[in-house]
């Protein structure tokens, strides 16, 4: 089942080859990488928790389906530790993560991505839109992540 339009360029491939784009997705971004994901800072933040992480598989999936059980587990450990990662840099008292597939199901990004949130008491999360994130403050919180992954 794809949805990507032909000779799509996909901005997380992108990432995962190195490539970053007028939005990020550059090394300074990058919090996590395994042989199977890429974790990293979105390039989208939402009022109220900023500097959310991303994960995606190395190998382009454009969506859930195509995830087989081996890797599913490799991006559930990997979303795991982006959750104990957030609380750890941010303080957040609680973690969300949220995964969207197809269009009626509000994917934009053709390569499957699962979103981990930082979350606080009354951070209004679902009624808000993100908004293009700072590429420096990006990279300033992928630094706090980073340390904090190295003492997971």
């Amino acid at each position: 089942m794809t949805h990507a339009p032909e000779g799509y360029d996909c901005p997380f491939c992108g990432y995962v080859q190195g490539r970053p784009n007028e939005y990020g997705g550059g090394p300074e971004h990058v919090v996590e990488r395994t042989a199977t994901t890429l974790s990293f800072v979105s390039p989208r933040w939402w009022p109220g928790n900023p500097g959310h992480v991303i994960v995606v598989p190395v190998d382009h999936v454009e969506n859930l389906y195509g995830i087989g059980d081996a890797l599913g587990g490799d991006l559930f450990a990997a979303a795991r530790r982006a959750a104990l990662a957030l609380k750890a840099a941010y303080g957040c008292p609680g973690t969300s993560t949220r995964q969207h597939n197809e269009p009626a199901g509000d994917q934009e990004v053709w390569h499957f991505h699962w979103h981990v949130f930082p979350r606080w008491p009354g951070d209004r999360l679902y009624e808000e839109r993100g908004a293009w994130a700072d590429p420096a403050a990006m990279a300033e919180r992928a630094a706090l992540l980073r340390k904090a992954y190295a003492a997971l």
